[in-house]
């Protein structure tokens, strides 16, 4: 570990330090137009305590180096609430020192809270690197093949 860590969730005067990394993220998935004032408004929204979902970030010597988006969702099949990470990113310099397993942690710290089933998230086939972290917190790959429907 680099220094003293800290996992909470993010707060609105965060929010200038959390953009380039949600920016990051979008050009790693490919995102063709980055739009900084969108992400800020879409993002403000999982601001805690939010009713759509949270936002968690975790901080080494007082330095955002890695975020976690949390959706509240639900799930039909059991029925129950589940929480969705939908992202998780940890800045390159920082990968490597448990940060992403932290926040993963996290994630389902706040998920048992509000008494949610479970916590989902997916990521491309060929992210083998965040493969191998998923894998090794004894989350089950699932077997639901996702589509997507543009609007």
């Amino acid at each position: 570990m680099k220094g003293a860590r800290r996992i909470g969730p993010i707060a609105a005067e965060d929010m200038d330090a959390l953009l380039p990394m949600i920016g990051d993220y979008q050009r790693f998935y490919l995102v063709e137009r980055i739009d900084s004032e969108r992400n800020r408004a879409f993002f403000s929204r999982f601001i805690h305590p939010s009713a759509d979902g949270m936002l968690l970030g975790a901080w080494e010597d007082e330095v955002l180096v890695g975020y976690a988006c949390l959706y509240w969702s639900f799930s039909s099949l059991v029925p129950a609430e589940t929480v969705l990470m939908n992202d998780l990113y940890v800045v390159e310099p920082a990968r490597g020192r448990g940060i992403g397993r932290g926040l993963i942690d996290a994630a389902a710290a706040a998920a048992r809270e509000r008494g949610a089933h479970q916590v989902e998230w997916s990521t491309q086939p060929g992210n083998v690197t965040a493969q191998r972290l998923y894998d090794s917190t004894g989350a089950e790959r699932s077997e639901w093949v996702e589509y997507d429907l543009p609007l």
